[in-house]
């Protein structure tokens, strides 16, 4: 019923599809539109993931963790530069996987703004 609204989300993979739409099952239009705002404004696309790593490899060591909030691997990597590259290659690698972990815990938290949310 309300497909078309994930697939506006830039870079969307069928996993992260078929997530969102089992988190948001039973949601009206409004909680629905309303989950669409919150968590469009705090997903990472899959695609800015990879950028982010790459400047991690290059510039700035973990700047792809502290971006998705993981902070403490992100001093790690800027003071072990990157896992003496290691990890910032594995990072690359798997920048999809980052991504939709992140994207997971954003789902999450949407959908607890938007129960707290009293629609009439």
């Amino acid at each position: 019923m309300f497909d078309s609204n994930f697939m506006s989300l830039p870079g969307i993979s069928p996993q992260e599809y078929s997530y969102l739409q089992s988190a948001t099952n039973g949601l009206n239009e409004q909680q629905l539109r309303t989950f669409l705002m919150v968590y469009s404004s705090k997903r990472k696309n899959p695609s800015d993931m990879l950028l982010f790593c790459i400047i991690g490899l290059f510039l700035v060591p973990g700047l792809q963790r502290f971006i998705i909030g993981q902070v403490g691997m992100g001093i790690l990597y800027l003071l072990t530069a990157g896992l003496c590259l290691i990890g910032s290659i594995v990072d690359i690698v798997n920048h999809k996987t980052l991504a939709f972990e992140y994207n997971q815990r954003m789902v999450f938290e949407s959908m607890q703004m938007v129960r707290m949310t009293n629609f009439s």
